[in-house]
């Protein structure tokens, strides 16, 4: 499995229109080209949103992401109703983890 953490600064007042539109579009479109996301929070304090996007397949991580991002679905979403339109920055990190999935607690 690879999984990637995504950390958007969104523009200032636009944080609630962004999660909004994130879970509209962005959340179940990914599920349908075979991504999951285990996790998403918001940061209101910095205006950040931050989610994991994971893939589990045969294909190739950035093939994958091409096909999701090239797809007819994605050039449908809306211009206007796009959560894109708000993001003022991204951080994108391929991540590995270090506890099982289901970690025990430790005491």
């Amino acid at each position: 499995m690879i999984s990637q953490l995504r950390i958007y600064t969104i523009n200032r007042g636009k944080l609630d229109d962004f999660v909004e539109g994130w879970k509209k579009f962005v959340y179940p479109l990914h599920y349908q080209f075979g991504f999951t996301i285990p996790k998403a929070w918001v940061i209101r304090e910095r205006n950040e949103f931050v989610w994991i996007v994971s893939y589990d397949g045969p294909e190739d991580w950035d093939d994958k992401q091409s096909a999701y991002y090239g797809s007819p679905e994605r050039a449908a979403v809306d211009p206007e109703l796009d959560p894109a339109q708000y993001i003022a920055k991204t951080e994108r990190w391929l991540i590995d983890p270090v506890l099982p999935e289901e970690s025990a607690n430790p005491n």
